[in-house]
């Protein structure tokens, strides 16, 4: 088939891409910078330097391509660091991508398989069992500072459903190219024991490796009804027990632990929603209908690999 990745050169995209091309498809790229378009050749795909938000030029490119799939994997996303109050500042430009960059790949091609990226983290309600699934609500009442995130989630899963697509929610990205890797930022955070369990650390979190996320993608292109999917491990877990793994595979110290009411004076509401009340993801879905096994079947044994070789905290 004809697939077009917009945002093929990001974390996953890099994955993807390769996945696709091995598969016999016709893979078309995109990028913002002439400078990666070489990237995108090695990768497998054929480069196209495209402004997502530039509608004319989206839909131009799109009618001339003709392409049998869209998946769309645009972010552009800023460093939040240990200040979870800056949330929606750190994520404006995604969220710009999640709207009328979902928007315009849609105008262009209206007819191809879309395939979205969404998100399994923390958008679910912070109410009933710890683990979710896909038939299960979004948070109405999101905490302060992850409201225009949410928001620009609901539009890119409205949207995509309202086509027929598919809307891929992954967990929290580990693995090479992501935070969580050998100098990303959240591992510098927790070697710098800038990373606190907080409260009681009941806040469940779903993760999901880069390269078990790409190859649950390349599924999605060929299989699968339209709607929605959880792209996440098989062990949504507390912060307060995968926290203290993640600083064991760093090598670093364990985690500190600070009381619920400091925890919010620095993080805001986002943050102690992090920490104390967000839900995990199930996978059943995903694992049933389109035959996706994640090769990390847990992070616990996911940090540990992806970390390996990290020195020691002096």
């Amino acid at each position: 088939m004809r697939v077009f990745v917009a945002g093929a050169t990001g974390a996953l995209g890099r994955r993807l891409v390769p996945l696709l091309a091995e598969q016999g498809h016709e893979v078309t790229g995109t990028t913002r910078t002439e400078g990666k378009a070489a990237l995108l050749e090695e990768l497998g795909a054929i480069p196209v330097v495209l402004d997502a938000l530039d509608r004319d030029a989206v839909v131009e490119t799109l009618g001339e391509l003709d392409p049998d799939v869209v998946v769309h994997q645009l972010t552009a996303i800023d460093a939040i660091g240990s200040n979870m109050r800056r949330f929606d500042h750190a994520f404006a430009a995604t969220n710009r991508l999640r709207t009328e960059g979902t928007d315009n790949l849609l105008a262009g091609a209206p007819h191809a398989r879309f395939i979205a990226q969404s998100y399994a983290g923390w958008p679910f309600a912070r109410t009933g069992g710890p683990v979710k699934t896909e038939d299960d609500p979004l948070d109405d009442e999101p905490p302060r500072g992850l409201r225009e995130t949410l928001a620009a989630i609901r539009h890119v899963e409205s949207r995509t459903l309202a086509a027929g697509g598919l809307v891929l929610r992954y967990g929290g990205f580990y693995g090479p190219g992501t935070s969580v890797s050998p100098g990303g930022e959240q591992v510098e955070l927790v070697r710098k024991r800038r990373y606190p369990v907080v409260g009681d650390g009941g806040g469940m979190w779903s993760f999901v490796h880069i390269e078990d996320a790409a190859e649950a993608t390349a599924l999605a292109v060929e299989k699968g009804a339209p709607g929605i999917y959880n792209i996440v491990d098989d062990e949504p877990a507390p912060v307060r027990d995968w926290l203290p793994v993640l600083a064991e595979a760093a090598h670093a110290k364990p985690p500190r632990h600070v009381p619920a009411w400091l925890g919010r004076i620095a993080g805001g509401p986002a943050g102690i929603a992090m920490m104390t009340q967000i839900r995990g993801a199930s996978n059943e879905k995903a694992r049933r209908e389109l035959g996706w096994t994640p090769r990390h079947a847990t992070w616990r044994e996911g940090f540990q690999q992806t970390l390996r070789g990290v020195a020691s905290m002096a």
